[in-house]
């Protein structure tokens, strides 16, 4: 098990959603902006875990990855895979 699945990680701070909920936007575009900001990390845990960097992450490591959380989180239960919903 990697760190990045053996503690809680946040993608969104109370403070960066307080931030987006100021921003003169759109609920849609809020949305998407709250997205974009969580995938900007998660995508970090993904080339960490994959051993590569950010930029040269292709989308068959994404893929894998996701397999690789969803089959932690079936056999080992919500608490031990990175991805908590």
């Amino acid at each position: 098990m990697t760190n990045s699945q053996s503690t809680s990680t946040q993608f969104l701070t109370p403070e960066e959603s307080a931030d987006v909920d100021r921003a003169l936007l759109s609920q849609s575009e809020k949305f998407l902006t709250r997205l974009t900001i969580s995938s900007l990390r998660l995508l970090n845990v993904i080339a960490k875990d994959s051993g590569v960097t950010m930029e040269d992450l292709s989308h068959q490591q994404v893929i894998n990855w996701f397999e690789k959380d969803a089959k932690i989180k079936r056999e080992k239960g919500n608490e031990a895979s990175t991805l908590k919903w």
